[in-house]
């Protein structure tokens, strides 16, 4: 896959989507929505979803109008959803959506404001997409554009191109691995993660949600009917007056640059105090939370062993674990995870891989 071109990875991750992410059916009606870094893609799938006997159409959601209207369209207006997309998602079985560069985190044509307030109607869109039982997946891709591969120090041609070789994992291993990892999360259960010579503790709140990347009828019932491409990861609540310790954090990817290393301290779940050679960005990132609401509020591990660290999507790789709800999204990268007393990740390897191998 590596030494594949970009067109080839299309076809056959269009393929993967729809057969395996998404489990389309002849007679099914598939709707496409595609930016304009993601129309290529998404000629590939309308095309696949044809040749199996489906109807498809495809949306197309132009950047510089919708970066127009976000500025120019009425306040009440940006970010709601109207009678026509409703009709549409009430319509359809199965949707794959190609973001646009512009909604990713690290853009910098939207403001974040501005971002925040065109995407508000996610809530809406995903309860009537629960409503209409529509199967749906998200190509993260889309997200890839000029500001965030020069954060990264790559070509955006590049990065897509990883991203979606990732996305061509064997399904069966990553919900084999899904499987073991959620086992091991337990409502309550005490958690200790070791990073360099750090330790942090906390308590596992809630059930684990899993992003394997299969939108199966045990997803649907959990209400979980969009899924990423690549995948997977599992995520599960911390108690937030739990974690006590320090973390050491690596290479976390931020809007403001990567932070090659920090060193947080909590106490009854809150982030007291940091360190960081790049302290300008911490302090962006932290002030923009109250002192008292930077809590540790989630944990991810990551499951996909065809995804290296670097490529934008550091939380899916095999064996990572991020820290997430204090200010950013911090990751570790040779962490040891032990959830009751059960080693998870041990130095930066899911200790629970269901063959033994990474």
């Amino acid at each position: 896959m590596p030494g594949d071109s970009l067109d080839v990875l299309y076809v056959k991750v269009a393929r993967k989507v729809l057969t395996e992410t998404l489990q389309v059916k002849k007679g099914h009606a598939v709707t496409v929505e595609a930016w304009d870094n993601g129309l290529p893609f998404a000629r590939h799938v309308v095309a696949e979803a044809r040749a199996m006997g489906c109807t498809a159409i495809m949306i197309y959601e132009d950047e510089k109008a919708y970066v127009e209207g976000v500025r120019r369209a009425p306040a009440d207006a940006v970010g709601t959803m109207g009678r026509n997309e409703y009709a549409l998602l009430s319509g359809t079985d199965a949707y794959v959506f190609v973001p646009g560069q512009a909604l990713g985190a690290y853009s910098k044509t939207l403001k974040p404001v501005e971002r925040e307030r065109s995407t508000r109607y996610n809530s809406s869109w995903y309860d009537a997409a629960e409503k209409a039982g529509l199967k749906g997946a998200r190509l993260s891709f889309g997200y890839v554009g000029e500001d965030l591969a020069r954060i990264l120090g790559k070509k955006v041609r590049d990065v897509v191109k990883v991203q979606l070789g990732a996305a061509l994992v064997d399904q069966s291993r990553i919900s084999r691995a899904a499987g073991a990892v959620s086992r091991a999360l337990g409502e309550g259960a005490a958690a200790d993660l070791e990073t360099e010579r750090s330790s942090l503790t906390f308590s596992l709140k809630g059930g684990p949600e899993v992003e394997d990347g299969v939108v199966d009828e045990q997803d649907m019932e959990a209400k979980n009917n969009m899924t990423y491409v690549p995948p997977g990861f599992v995520t599960t609540e911390v108690d937030p007056a739990s974690a006590n310790g320090t973390v050491t954090l690596t290479d976390t990817l931020t809007e403001y640059g990567v932070i090659p290393k920090a060193r947080v301290e909590f106490e009854d779940g809150k982030a007291v105090s940091w360190d960081s050679p790049a302290r300008a960005a911490m302090k962006k990132l932290l002030d923009f939370l109250p002192p008292e609401q930077r809590r540790l509020k989630l944990v991810a591990i990551g499951l996909n062993p065809e995804l290296g660290y670097g490529w934008g999507q550091d939380r899916f790789v095999a064996g990572s674990i991020t820290l997430a709800g204090f200010g950013l999204r911090g990751q570790v990268k040779r962490g040891t995870l032990k959830v009751a007393g059960t080693a998870v990740v041990t130095d930066g390897r899911l200790s629970v891989w269901p063959d033994g191998k990474h």
